[in-house]
């Protein structure tokens, strides 16, 4: 495959300016120009080959040929909607309930994780007839109307109108290097009592935006309860972290030993081709079917195929096995960094969902982002593409 391009980075730069809204940033610093991708690289035009490690969508890789030709050949055959009756759409929704525990048997396919979590939301209104709901302290849940009202990693940031709207109630960020033990009960305790009627609780498996935060052990065995005992459901929000990127579980809830309501996929689910999903139970389903729902994309029969090829390379190659051994491997390379550099204040995550905050000070722990943010850069030139993540920018 060629890399040349008939249009300069120049003029692209000039003509996103003229006609792309400029709340649409530009990554890894000094644009890339990119013409291709294989697995796990990305190739510039000018030739270079980087090694993406900030991938969180192409999740068994960059224009992997399984997943493309399964796309190809469904849309040669069939691509239409869920009015009608055909076999990918009941044959995927059945492969991935048997992903998930017991009582998650009941799907609802879209296009995007804000589309799924929005309908995670009005689903868990529509079974309590409650309105309120909690999330946790730099969430991000996606990016329509409610779910910037959901995230406080949004409303908190440049932009943002600050505080939360009255019926989102704020929790703190689980961070046991940064805000040390915390009795994670107690807190979710005084946000039930002083809460209006709750709907729900929003919360990631995992925290992505918030600085790749794993949650410490029983706190959402310790929220759950206190949210079902207050008439809430439990949303557990996978579109970041599941399909077995944490390598021991194919979703990050797991770990907890726990079973959510209702369960939101998305990001990596179509490798890139846009899908989603909700799961929850038939009896919270059922709350649901007064209103008629329908998503004109969504379970298509093109998508359905796309994501069964995901599915079948994900179990085919040993993805999660590969992920829980890179991810040790990882893990081992960045403490023995961490013992030899003070700057490297904590490293923290699960199989290849990794992370490391940088900090001029392990007392002060003061955030090191102008480091962070020259070390992506650094690293750029080395052929190896990097983020940064945080409410600090220093992850």
């Amino acid at each position: 495959m060629t890399s040349e391009s008939s249009t300069s980075l120049g003029d692209i730069l000039r003509l996103r300016a003229e006609h792309l809204g400029k709340a649409l940033s530009i990554g890894h610093g000094k644009p890339l120009h990119i013409s291709h991708g294989s697995m796990q690289y990305l190739y510039a035009t000018d030739g270079t080959r980087y090694l993406d490690l900030v991938n969180n969508v192409c999740h068994v890789g960059h224009s992997n040929p399984r997943v493309v030709e399964a796309g190809q050949r469904q849309m040669a055959l069939l691509n239409t909607n869920t009015r009608y009756v055909y076999d990918g759409l009941t044959e995927y929704l059945t492969r991935l309930a048997a992903t998930l525990p017991e009582p998650l048997s009941v799907g609802f396919l879209v296009n995007s994780g804000s589309e799924a979590n929005e309908l995670a939301v009005r689903i868990a209104r529509a079974h309590t007839n409650a309105y309120d709901m909690v999330v946790v302290e730099g969430a991000y849940h996606g990016h329509t109307g409610m779910l910037i009202d959901l995230s406080p990693y949004k409303f908190r940031g440049p932009g943002g109108k600050g505080e939360p709207e009255p019926w989102v109630h704020v929790v703190p960020i689980p961070d046991t290097f940064r805000g040390g033990e915390r009795d994670h009960a107690a807190e979710f305790d005084k946000i039930v009592r002083s809460a209006g009627p709750i709907a729900g609780f929003l919360v990631e498996s995992m925290l992505s935006c918030a600085g790749q935060i794993p949650l410490p052990a029983g706190y959402l065995a310790a929220a759950f309860e206190h949210i079902r005992a207050a008439g809430g459901v439990c949303i557990a929000d996978e579109v970041q972290v599941g399909f077995g990127r944490v390598g021991t579980h194919m979703w990050a809830f797991e770990e907890q030993g726990v079973i959510p309501d209702v369960v939101v996929l998305g990001k990596p689910m179509g490798n890139g081709h846009p899908m989603a999903a909700v799961f929850t139970t038939p009896e919270i389903a059922a709350s649901f079917e007064e209103m008629e729902f329908f998503s004109t994309f969504g379970g298509n029969p093109v998508s359905c195929a796309i994501g069964m090829a995901v599915l079948d390379v994900i179990e085919e190659d040993g993805l999660m096995q590969r992920a829980e051994a890179l991810g040790e491997r990882f893990m081992a390379g960045l403490r023995d960094l961490q013992s030899k550099h003070p700057i490297i204040g904590d490293v923290r995550g699960r199989g290849l969902f990794l992370g490391f905050e940088m900090v001029r000070d392990r007392d002060t722990l003061e955030a090191a982002a102008e480091e962070a943010q020259a070390l992506v850069g650094e690293m750029r030139e080395r052929g190896v593409l990097l983020s940064t993540d945080g409410p600090l920018h220093n992850v």
